[in-house]
């Protein structure tokens, strides 16, 4: 059952790939064999208004400002942390582990 669905979804994306290409190559072919459309002729290209003189701007940059000139923060301290209590032993499992032993032997 689901087999045919996918095989008549496969059918029908081809013939659509056809058919759509067939519409394309016909306006292909029918916008070729148009006649020449006329040319357009060129407009004058527009002045543009010469720009005004663009002061010269420093090439050196000021000193910066020596370290001692600048303040100080505070030293930032944070509280002490809460005392906690320390964590509760855990109590250990035994350490056996289960051996197999053969049958007895008769």
């Amino acid at each position: 059952m689901t087999t045919t669905n996918n095989c008549s979804i496969v059918f029908a994306v081809i013939s659509l790939f056809l058919f759509s290409s067939i519409s394309i190559s016909h306006a292909a072919r029918s916008l070729l064999q148009l006649p020449n459309m006329p040319t357009i002729p060129s407009l004058p290209q527009p002045t543009m208004p010469q720009l005004s003189n663009i002061p010269n701007l420093p090439t050196t940059l000021p000193p910066l400002p020596s370290v001692s000139s600048l303040p100080t923060l505070p030293k930032i301290t944070l509280p002490p942390m809460p005392s906690m209590n320390p964590m509760p032993n855990m109590p250990s499992l035994p350490n056996v582990i289960p051996t197999l032993s053969p049958p007895p032997s008769n």
